[in-house]
C-alpha cells in the first residue's frame, strides 16, 4: 500500500472493530481504535484491553491512548507495542478530546493549555516506542486562543511523526465549521505529515480540505457513521476526477447487516445488537419511511430482528 491518505478517525463508541473492518473493505487506508485510557491499560482494566482487538482486515492500524501522565503514557504504549508486536503501525496520543469527564481530568484537548507537558508526552511515548507516533489535537481550547500552528511546532519538536488536526475548537464541541485556514497554519508550522480532520461528509469535502490546507491526508470522522462508501467515493474522486459510484439501498443495508454479523461474532449478540442500534439509524438515513423504521430499529433485540426490519423496506421499494 503506497503512503495512506484516507484515515478513519478514531471516534469513542463507534469505531469498534466491526465498523473499522466494513470501512477497510470499502478503502478507509488507516484506522484508529476508539480512544484507549492508559490507565486503563495500566491497571488491567478488561473492557479497556478489549478496545485493543484488531480485525483481521486492518493492515494500517494505530491505536489511540489517552492521559496527562506521560510516564504511564510511555508505560502503556511500550505494553501496547508488546501486545500488538507487528498488527500495530502507529500509537496515536489524543490531545483534542472535547468531553467534559476527560476535560476536567487534565486529559484530551485540556492538553493544549499546557503545551510543555504535552511536549514531555510526546517525548516520552516516542522513547517508549518503535513505531510511528502522532498526535491529534484541535484548532485550539477557545476561540481566543487558536494556538494549534504553535501547539504543533512543540508536537514536532517533542518527536511526533505525524499532526492531525480537527479544524474546531474544544469549545465548538461539534458545532459549527471547521476552520481550514487552521490546518493550514499547522501545515506550514511543521515539516512532519499533517492530516486534516473535520467535516468530511461528501467526497467533494476531502478534495477540498486537500486543497484549501495542502494537508498530506484526510481523516473522516462521522461522515463514515453509516455510510463506508464514503472511503471509496473519495478514493475515486481523487484519482479520477469524478466520483461514478453510489450505492443502492440494496448494498447499504447489505452493508449494515455486514457490520452486524462481524460485531456478534466478535462481541455477542446482546452487546452488538444494543451498539448496532447506534450505527443502523445512519445507513437507512434518507430512505423511503426512514423515520418510521429509525423508531422500530432503535428498539431491535436480535440480529434475526434487525434483519427482518430491514429486509422488510426493501420489499416495500
Amino acid at each position: 500500500m503506497d503512503e495512506p491518505k484516507i484515515y478513519l478517525a478514531p471516534m469513542a463508541g463507534v469505531t469498534d472493530a466491526a465498523m473499522r473492518e466494513v470501512c477497510v473493505s470499502c478503502g478507509a487506508q488507516m484506522t484508529f481504535t476508539e480512544m484507549v485510557s492508559a490507565k486503563g491499560i495500566a491497571y488491567q482494566n478488561v473492557r479497556t484491553h478489549e478496545l485493543l482487538e484488531l480485525s483481521d482486515a486492518e493492515e494500517k492500524a494505530g491505536v489511540q491512548l489517552f492521559g496527562r501522565d506521560p510516564q504511564i503514557l510511555a508505560d502503556t504504549a511500550e505494553k501496547i507495542c508488546d501486545l500488538l508486536e507487528n498488527r500495530l503501525f502507529i500509537i496515536d496520543v489524543n490531545m483534542g478530546c472535547p468531553a467534559p469527564k476527560i476535560v476536567n481530568n487534565g486529559e484530551g484537548s485540556a492538553l493544549m493549555r499546557e503545551p510543555a507537558l504535552a511536549g514531555r508526552i510526546i517525548s516520552a511515548v516516542k522513547k517508549a516506542v518503535n513505531v510511528p507516533v502522532s498526535v491529534k489535537f484541535r484548532a485550539g481550547f477557545t476561540e481566543r486562543d487558536k494556538n494549534a500552528a504553535a501547539f504543533a511546532r512543540v508536537m514536532e519538536d517533542a518527536g511526533a511523526d505525524a499532526i492531525t488536526v480537527h479544524g474546531r475548537t474544544r469549545e465548538q464541541y461539534y458545532s459549527g465549521k471547521a476552520d481550514m485556514g487552521i490546518i493550514a497554519e499547522v501545515k506550514q508550522a511543521v515539516k512532519v505529515k499533517v492530516i486534516g480532520n473535520g467535516d468530511i461528509f461528501t467526497p467533494q469535502d476531502a478534495a477540498n480540505m486537500f486543497r484549501e490546507t495542502g494537508c498530506d491526508a484526510v481523516m473522516v470522522a462521522r461522515g463514515a457513521q453509516g455510510n463506508p462508501f464514503l472511503f471509496t467515493q473519495i478514493d475515486e474522486l481523487l484519482r479520477t476526477g469524478s466520483v461514478q459510484t453510489f450505492p443502492t439501498v440494496e448494498e447499504r443495508i447489505s452493508m449494515c447487516l455486514r457490520q452486524a454479523k462481524i460485531a456478534v461474532k466478535r462481541k455477542g449478540e446482546t452487546l452488538a445488537i444494543k451498539q448496532m442500534r447506534g450505527h443502523a439509524p445512519h445507513y437507512i438515513k434518507g430512505m423511503a419511511g426512514a423515520a418510521q423504521l429509525r423508531a422500530q430499529v432503535v428498539r431491535v433485540e436480535t440480529y434475526a430482528q434487525l434483519e427482518e426490519l430491514l429486509l422488510s423496506c426493501l420489499q416495500k421499494k
